[in-house]
């Protein structure tokens, strides 16, 4: 009688359709399998052959690089690198431009309100600040360009003009706001311009001009100091009010007193020889040159 081996489940047939050869001989086929993207390897009997070939591939390769100069062997291996390795050039040949520096860079790092005499003393040292100065030299300096918006906080932002801004108008006879294209109704106001350059608070005496609705953003948290405009025939009607008002009067001489002027006149005339007379200093006459008038004219222009 036999004896079953499991006989809770009334099985005695533990046998199995899996045979461990067979899956030996699969595993063994999955190395021998030609792949399409490799090249297929050679049988036993043909390496030697294939080692000759590999070989003489190499030799002849070396040789011909051997007969460029350094150039053209230059070019065959970066050609070669880019044949063989699609996209590892990226890293390798691309410039590092992360500490470039452009010309808007070195301004931005070097520019100054003001220039002083010490400031312009090391321009000789460096060429950042040398380029810096050039460009301060190149704007104009009689009006300011006014960034108000944050005016609610009180920061006002303030810049010299440049030439294109000049030929416009823009900031004298167009509003000097920086979005602003208002030309009508402008008045001129001089600021206190307080800013921090270089870690140091300094403060710059400027002007502008605004229309009414920019001065009123540029005075919203403190009143600034309006710039009256007075012409030369202004002055030269003040100055002649100042001659009229001279309290000390004219008093009339009279007969003895004409009598007695006209003899100490005379006998002063006569005490004058002519060497005392030559041996004067000659006074120096300052005559106003066409110079002078364009300055002139320019004051009431930009007053």
């Amino acid at each position: 009688m036999a004896v079953k081996r499991n006989p809770d489940f009334g099985l005695d047939d533990l046998s199995s359709d899996f045979d461990p050869t067979e899956s030996a001989e699969r595993s063994g086929d999955f190395f021998e399998k030609e792949r399409p993207y490799e090249e297929p390897k050679p049988l036993p009997k043909e390496g030697k052959r294939w080692f000759q070939d590999e070989h003489g591939r190499q030799f002849r390769q070396l040789s011909r690089l051997a007969m460029l100069d350094a150039y053209q062997r230059h070019k065959e291996i970066i050609n070669l690198y880019y044949l063989y390795h699609p996209g590892a050039n990226r890293h390798l040949f691309e410039r590092d431009t992360t500490r470039d520096r452009t010309d808007y860079d070195v301004l931005k790092d070097n520019h100054k309100f003001l220039w002083n005499a010490e400031d312009e003393a090391q321009t000789s040292k460096d060429w950042e600040k040398r380029l810096a100065k050039r460009y301060y030299d190149k704007l104009f300096k009689e009006y300011c360009i006014v960034d108000l918006s944050q005016y609610k906080h009180g920061k006002i932002g303030m810049r010299w003009r440049t030439e294109p801004e000049v030929k416009e108008g823009k900031g004298q006879f167009k509003c000097g706001s920086r979005k602003c294209e208002h030309f009508d109704s402008l008045t001129s106001w001089e600021v206190n311009f307080k800013y921090v350059e270089d870690g140091q608070r300094k403060d710059a005496l400027v002007k502008v001009r605004l229309c009414p609705e920019c001065s009123d953003k540029l005075n919203y948290v403190s009143k600034k100091k309006k710039v009256e405009k007075t012409n030369r025939l202004d002055r030269w009607r003040a100055g002649s009010k100042s001659k009229k008002s001279d309290p000390s009067p004219k008093r009339e001489p009279t007969e003895g007193e004409e009598a007695s002027s006209e003899s100490a006149g005379s006998s002063s005339a006569q005490a004058k020889t002519a060497g005392e007379i030559w041996s004067a200093p000659q006074q120096a006459e300052t005559e106003r040159t066409v110079e002078h008038e364009i300055d002139d004219f320019l004051n009431d222009i930009f007053d």
